[in-house]
């Protein structure tokens, strides 16, 4: 490998490091928010505000309009990525709770890999497929699914969030090919185009009837940070990373919310992480490293600017 392409993985899985970190801080951090705002009004709000940044810094940065036939896969990304994913998870989690829906989270690398092999985007190898299973492991033995309950409203919630899953993974595996053709900001922005005008006519009974003055200074200071960071800078960084890995990588990567929540309350609430919480750390770990081992160090093109 060659030092150029040694830091290019390098920053790759920093990125991705960052992402989850910041992503098992979203669990927290939108259910304290869900207290005071309605989830369509904070799905609308997160889709009106990275809407037209993305859109500014992708015209600043790459200064491309998509053809006429990369305008249906960009709507076929919105939809899967901003206007499904965010409205499942988001209705899901004021159902259920942060930890269920952590512990929903591992399946995102499953769904990557079936879509991934099922549409020859990625082959099967036994040493992603190990990978795979261990840092799903690793998170089923950190939060423990004996303490896993399901009354009628968590099932609910549950269910949507695994949804959310399922339709986040597909949206990784198909935004892979599209990165071949355009670059990564046009991508996510024109995604953020396509489903976020989807997200905003749903939300918008909701968006109207928001009392701005009603929430405390803290809740908009959540909104705020759900919105630049998990929304805006996270979508980017995930777009650049598929780019210059594989979709299985980085879905592998979010089997880290999990623990990423764990040590943050260890910071900020005083908890203590016990012996699951450390052996599931461990077989993370060792999971992440075996996809990594497997996947192939090419990156995507890039596009010829125009």
């Amino acid at each position: 490998m060659s030092s150029q392409s040694a830091g290019v993985a390098w920053r790759v899985h920093v990125g991705l490091l960052f992402v989850q970190l910041t992503f098992g801080a979203f669990h927290v951090v939108a259910k304290a928010v869900l207290a005071y705002l309605h989830p369509l009004a904070l799905a609308g709000l997160r889709v009106l505000v990275a809407t037209p940044l993305l859109l500014l810094l992708a015209w600043q940065h790459d200064r491309i309009l998509p053809g006429r036939r990369d305008l249906p896969w960009l709507a076929l990304l919105g939809l899967l990525g901003v206007f499904a994913n965010q409205l499942l998870f988001i209705l899901g989690l004021r159902l259920t709770t942060a930890t269920s829906a952590a512990l929903l989270m591992p399946s995102i690398p499953v769904f990557a890999a079936a879509v991934a092999i099922i549409g020859r985007i990625e082959r099967a190898s036994a040493g992603r497929a190990l990978g795979i299973a261990l840092s799903v492991l690793g998170a089923l033995v950190m939060l423990d699914p004996r303490s896993f309950r399901m009354a009628d409203r968590a099932l609910a919630g549950d269910l949507l969030v695994l949804a959310n899953c399922m339709s986040y993974a597909t949206f990784l595996v198909v935004m892979r090919p599209v990165l071949r053709r355009l670059p990564v900001a046009t991508v996510i922005a024109w995604s953020f185009l396509f489903g976020g005008a989807g997200v905003t006519a749903v939300s918008w009974p909701h968006l109207i009837d928001l009392n701005l003055a009603a929430a405390p200074l803290a809740v908009w200071a959540g909104v705020a940070y759900v919105v630049l960071v998990p929304t805006t800078l996270n979508y980017l960084i995930n777009a650049w990373a598929v780019a210059r890995s594989t979709p299985s990588l980085v879905a592998a990567y979010t089997t880290l919310q999990p623990l990423s929540a764990g040590l943050l309350a260890a910071l900020f609430l005083a908890e203590r992480p016990g012996w699951p919480q450390l052996a599931g750390g461990l077989l993370i770990a060792a999971g992440l490293w075996r996809v990594s081992a497997a996947t192939p160090g090419k990156r995507v093109k890039a596009p010829a600017r125009a």
